[in-house]
């Protein structure tokens, strides 16, 4: 029987609660909106299989992988599609190919009033809500169970994920007995996932400043900023857009992730999953020209036999450059985001004082911000003045 003592060691994947035969598993929510397995002790047969099919662990499957993995640096051919997208929009053509073989698609999209959750798409207008970074942990709920029917019944399924989201697929589809010769599977080089709840309070605080509720939402807007900025923002009905940092801030302050993600067991070459795509950071060593105009530009790794063919299917619709892995090599294709030292007591301040304070004391909204940015303004003029004085 499944039972989570460190939080560390359980990514939400809910392999677990997908596998359980008497249904005893349910996933619940902590303080943060991180979900984690719960097991009815009287609907339990101790059958041991919530625990086999974990796969959030150093030993996860590699069988299928490719003694190195191919890489490339790509974009659609298409400006349009690159537009609609957060970066080069590979995930669009790789989904195009699918749909065209009668197939399913799986991604993050929104349910309720944009919390992110898993859905399932078989038009490209469903599919289109999956482009795009979602800078949340997405709700699996019942799509492990889904994609299984799908497989099921012969239909071809691409399911996309965080990489502990795929291991967790593929290790249920396996224990399960499932046929996964249809299933193709692709992940994002992942830098941690921030918690529900305060996304949910974000939104609802950005909303209560605008004094109306938001009709879309970007988590990274590249229409006005570029593709290498990392700003979120917010239009309303009015058609009003705002523009904002604070989310993005707490983001990579690495505060708000769940506790696995600094245990994350994926952050190397070695994928669970056919293919897997990223931002490609340092693409000027490959081509200066091929994202010269800052529309975006994605990296894609080949990681599988069955990655390879799913490409090969898709390259003629794609501008791309194979390279190599020190070419693209950025922190979490090597490590883990680190644990920011004050996580565990953001998550007590958010429970005893609210969301309202954790926005003063961590994000850039109080005190502590404009401090910080005051001391990095104050060292900047000594330099530019030592500099000067020196000439």
């Amino acid at each position: 029987m499944i039972q989570i003592t460190d939080k560390k060691t359980c990514c939400g994947c809910t392999a677990c609660k997908a596998i359980c035969p008497t249904q005893a598993i349910e996933m619940v929510p902590d303080a943060l909106g991180f979900l984690y397995p719960k097991v009815d002790t009287n609907k339990c047969i101790d059958c041991g299989l919530c625990e086999k099919v974990c796969s959030f662990h150093a030993g996860y499957a590699t069988a299928e992988n490719l003694p190195e993995p191919q890489v490339f640096a790509a974009r659609h051919r298409s400006m349009e599609e690159i537009a609609k997208s957060r970066s080069g929009a590979v995930f669009a053509t790789l989904s195009d190919w699918v749909l065209r073989q009668g197939g399913v698609i799986y991604g993050a999209g929104y349910i309720d009033h944009f919390r992110v959750a898993h859905k399932r798409a078989t038009t490209p207008e469903e599919r289109n809500e999956f482009r795009g970074s979602k800078y949340v942990q997405s709700d699996l709920n019942s799509t492990f169970k889904q994609v299984q029917s799908d497989l099921k019944k012969g239909s071809m399924v691409l399911f996309s994920g965080t990489p502990c989201q795929t291991s967790g697929l593929k290790s249920f589809l396996t224990w399960t007995r499932t046929d996964t010769s249809n299933l193709f599977v692709a992940d994002i080089v992942c830098h941690g996932v921030p918690a529900p709840h305060i996304w949910r309070d974000y939104l609802a605080y950005i909303e209560k400043l605008e004094g109306q509720k938001a009709v879309a939402v970007d988590f990274r807007d590249k229409s006005q900023l570029g593709w290498a900025a990392h700003k979120e923002s917010f239009t309303f009905a009015d058609g009003h857009k705002r523009v904002e940092q604070t989310y993005t801030y707490t983001f990579y302050e690495h505060i708000m992730f769940r506790h696995s993600c600094s245990n994350c067991h994926f952050c190397n070459f070695t994928r669970p999953s056919d293919i897997t795509l990223a931002d490609f950071w340092g693409w000027q060593k490959v081509n200066p020209q091929l994202n010269a105009d800052d529309k975006g530009i994605s990296l894609v790794l080949v990681n599988t036999a069955k990655g390879q063919a799913w490409f090969d299917h898709i390259k003629d619709g794609l501008t791309y450059i194979p390279t190599d892995k020190a070419t693209c090599l950025q922190p979490n294709l090597s490590r883990p985001s680190a644990q920011h030292p004050l996580r565990e007591q953001f998550e007590k301040d958010y429970i005893n004082k609210g969301f309202q304070y954790i926005l003063r004391r961590y994000a850039d909204k109080g005190w502590r911000y404009k401090l910080l940015r005051l001391k990095q303004k104050s060292k900047t003029a000594i330099r530019l003045a030592k500099r000067i004085f020196i000439k």
